[in-house]
């Protein structure tokens, strides 16, 4: 007796793989240019972090505690203060640490809620980005000014200005930074 389950069918053609693909195509699973860039977006923005309330007449702020270049001891000597649940309204209860150096202080992850008061967060915010961009371009326009009065060994102008040249506006008032 022969077993047919071992019998080699000859008659039988070998089907088209091609023709009964039933899987999915990769291309239809991938995200659209929009999505990727909407993704590619949210990768930069602080999703991760919750927006902390206004507390009347502060700034508030997340610091990182793994930050070697700005350490929030600097930012203590500056005059920023932990917050602490109870500077917020409820709802922040779940962001306070337990236990550790930060006990108490609202935290996510590695980064601590700081706050400074208005009126020092508007004068370090000056001097760093008006005043101290104002003496640049003062420092700046004195060398330009240098370069266009240089003059070689013939008493030649080593330098000129083309078109307008550049104009340095240094009476611009400081602005409200938020």
């Amino acid at each position: 007796m022969t077993d047919n389950r071992l019998k080699k069918n000859t008659t039988a053609g070998r089907e088209s793989r091609g023709g009964d693909d039933t899987r999915a195509n990769p291309a239809d699973s991938m995200a659209s240019a929009e999505e990727r860039r909407r993704m590619f977006r949210s990768e930069w923005f602080q999703e991760a972090l919750p927006t902390l309330p206004e507390i009347p007449g502060f700034h508030t702020c997340w610091l990182s505690t793994t930050n070697q270049y700005d350490p929030i001891h600097k930012r203590l000597r500056m005059g920023y203060t932990p917050v602490t649940p109870d500077d917020l309204p409820s709802g922040y209860d779940h962001l306070k640490i337990k236990s550790g150096e930060h006990e108490g202080f609202i935290a996510v992850n590695e980064m601590l809620a700081y706050k400074i008061p208005l009126e020092v967060y508007q004068d370090i915010m000056r001097e760093m980005h008006h005043d101290a961009p104002m003496d640049e371009q003062t420092k700046i326009k004195v060398q330009q000014e240098q370069l266009l009065n240089a003059k070689d060994s013939n008493g030649k102008r080593l330098g000129q200005v083309e078109g307008d040249g550049m104009d340095f506006d240094l009476s611009r008032q400081a602005p409200l930074f938020e």
